[in-house]
């Protein structure tokens, strides 16, 4: 089904609206077609990355942000061992933590990890100085041997990809993914304000979807 200029156009603001003046970038998302809003009421957080403290933060200011939202909100380092993965279990497996979930009145789970890391350069601010710019070419072309001997031509960060999902714990369906989004964490320096930054984006992401009701003030 081909979307409409003017839903395109929509997605497109929300996105840059999600994304101002931050270290983290939501990059794209899918929403179930067939929900339209949410109301959940208890939720598992699992943020999977082997850093324990960057986990505990995530997971914790999350539980703080929904029950600001009246979701009851469980971290999953309160009832998994800090090395547990969803990844490589059997389908039995699975089933019988969404068993598990489910009769402790679990309606979903919101899971998080890091998906990739990309190397990147940019061009130094330097070399965007109006007498870098304003030249003609022979000065362009001896200005080039300075950038070349120059280690700071470059300026080189990383991008970790994560990856958020939204699953409904349903006792009629398995594992129903609601949402999803790409969130890249751009050049991380601290990991209180990543997390903050990251939280906050989430947040803002799922009320716009209406997949959580905004804070009560």
């Amino acid at each position: 089904m081909k979307l409409s200029i003017k839903l395109i156009i929509l997605l497109s603001i929300t996105v840059v609206t999600l994304n101002c003046c931050t270290t983290t970038q939501l990059v794209e998302y899918w929403k179930n077609p067939e929900i339209d809003s949410l109301s959940l009421t208890k939720v598992l957080i699992i943020g999977m990355t082997p850093n324990l403290e960057a986990r505990d933060k995530f997971e914790e200011l999350l539980k703080k942000e929904l029950e600001s939202r009246n979701i009851d909100a469980v971290p999953s380092l309160d009832i998994f061992e800090p090395k547990f993965r969803m990844e490589g279990k059997t389908e039995e497996e699975l089933k019988l933590i969404e068993n598990v979930l489910t009769a402790n009145f679990y309606d979903a789970v919101i899971y998080t990890k890091v998906v990739g890391v990309e190397d990147r350069k940019i061009f130094s601010e330097k070399y965007k100085e109006k007498k870098y710019l304003d030249v003609k070419f022979k000065e362009d072309y001896y200005n080039h041997r300075e950038i070349l001997e120059d280690p700071n031509y470059y300026e080189k960060y990383k991008i970790y990809k994560a990856e958020t999902s939204l699953y409904c714990i349903c006792p009629t369906k398995e594992r129903e993914l609601i949402w999803k989004g790409y969130i890249d964490i751009i050049d991380p320096k601290s990991i209180e304000e990543t997390v903050n930054d990251y939280v906050n984006l989430l947040v803002l992401a799922l009320e716009e979807q209406k997949l959580i009701n905004k804070k009560e003030i």
